[in-house]
């Protein structure tokens, strides 16, 4: 087991706190993105995304999923905490706006993988070990921190009582006045969901809407949910976007300011990784809630830009 640190490329793995064992990941499908890691350039990931036709290597490596921040304002100054980096999916887009970026991941081959794809950036810095451990190692004052699909597993990360609220007061610790969260989750009312979607993590149908009967260890919010945890956390004025048609492969990012229109919004939304039902046309129902009001509380996702006040 490596227990100190490795540098691939230009960018350094830390694995002081690694355990040695990977305790998550998509099965062996990983080898063969640390393969594609290794030897295909970002710039031909698209081609090989056609030829293999695997959700794993779309979800990992499509650059759509840099949508999701390309369009927030970094800064070069700007100092970023990514909280479970994994394989590098926004790493890449983060690395080219912000001035340095550290990661946390607790898989040690996720964290390879994302060394390999982004070995030519010289400010990465990843942590690989669990984030109760290694932010107790890390600096207060970034000025962003990043949670992108990672805090609905909070309870695993954190254990205990109130673990989503407590992994809020974590980062918040972590911040610099003023500083910003960046989170992005799937809203547990999402349309999709009412339609015939599988729950992204549970893989059934209508477990969000009935509030995880049968599982344990992740939860999805809905936008209220989410917005008086991060108030009670401690965040001060909390701003929601909303992906459209996801967070994980977001084609357009709306907000409060710029809602989608009637007859904006069309198709339905596919599941890439399992077969799903569908039981009402959502383009027309997606016109019924945006004529009332209610496109905000049934978007598929959202992204929230959660600020710590300066005092």
């Amino acid at each position: 087991m490596n227990t100190g640190q490795e540098k691939i490329g230009r960018v350094i793995l830390d694995y002081s706190l690694y355990s040695g064992q990977d305790l998550y990941s998509d099965g062996p499908v990983e080898d063969e993105m640390l393969e594609i890691a290794m030897n295909v350039p970002e710039e031909q990931l698209n081609q090989v995304i056609a030829e293999r036709k695997k959700w794993p290597i779309l979800y990992h490596f499509s650059h759509i999923r840099w949508n999701i921040l390309d369009w927030y304002p970094f800064s070069k100054e700007d100092k970023v905490l990514e909280i479970g980096s994994g394989c590098g999916a926004v790493t890449g887009i983060l690395s080219q706006k912000a001035g340095s970026v550290t990661c946390v991941d607790l898989s040690g081959k996720r964290s390879r993988i994302n060394a390999w794809r982004n070995r030519d950036h010289d400010n990465i810095m990843i942590h690989v070990g669990n984030f109760l451990d290694v932010e107790k190692t890390l600096p207060d004052g970034y000025d962003v921190i990043t949670l992108i699909g990672v805090f609905e597993y909070a309870e695993g990360y954190m254990g205990g009582d109130e673990p989503y609220r407590r992994m809020l007061e974590c980062v918040y610790r972590h911040l610099a006045p003023g500083g910003c969260l960046l989170l992005a989750i799937e809203n547990k009312l999402g349309l999709k969901y009412w339609s015939g979607c599988t729950e992204d993590h549970v893989g059934t149908i209508f477990a969000g809407l009935e509030d995880y009967p049968a599982s344990q260890g992740v939860k999805t919010f809905s936008r209220k949910e989410l917005s008086d945890l991060l108030t009670n956390a401690g965040f001060g004025p909390n701003t929601f976007y909303y992906p459209f048609p996801d967070y994980k492969l977001p084609l357009t990012i709306y907000s409060d300011k710029r809602l989608p229109n009637v007859g904006e919004l069309k198709g339905c939304f596919p599941n890439f990784d399992r077969a799903r039902i569908s039981l009402f046309n959502e383009p027309k129902v997606y016109d019924t809630l945006i004529r009332g009001g209610l496109f905000a509380e049934f978007s598929n996702s959202f992204l929230v830009c959660a600020r710590k006040e300066e005092s």
